[in-house]
């Protein structure tokens, strides 16, 4: 690796849930499931939209106890059914600040090994606000499918 190419902070996150692959990419691709998990506890998704085709686009609006609004969107970059899905994610407050989502749906058992990385966080903090958001994004994922 090149010594003078800057790296950027990332994170990654796995998961077991006891869903199929085909169940749990359907938790990713549905806005009407996606409404019932995405966002930490302490945030309430409003609205989803998701066009899961390469090209196509994302967009979550949650509100968090404080009263504070949250908006990030994205375009899809590859989907493989049951499979990948990579996208970009950008938040409406900081649109220069552009990182990506790869997430991989792998068979196990009758479950599914759900791996996220998020790669190109801007710093440190960013990782920090990100893992805590995927955190419980994922424990409320894995809970509606307990």
């Amino acid at each position: 690796m090149d010594r003078d190419v800057p790296t950027t902070p990332s994170l990654t996150i796995k998961r077991r849930l006891n869903a199929t692959p085909a169940e749990v990419f359907e938790a990713w691709t549905d806005p009407k499931l996606l409404m019932q998990w995405f966002g930490p506890e302490n945030v309430e998704t409003q609205e989803v939209s998701v066009d899961a085709r390469v090209g196509g686009g994302f967009r979550a609006v949650m509100l968090e106890d404080t009263g504070e609004r949250h908006e990030v969107s994205g375009i899809y970059a590859e989907v493989v059914a049951n499979e990948k899905l990579v996208f970009s994610w950008s938040w409406i407050t900081t649109p220069e600040r552009v990182s990506q989502v790869t997430v991989t749906f792998k068979p196990d058992g009758a479950g599914t090994i759900l791996t996220l990385l998020h790669e190109q966080l801007f710093d440190e903090q960013a990782v920090k606000g990100h893992t805590h958001g995927w955190t419980g994004s994922l424990a409320k994922l894995e809970a509606l499918f307990a």
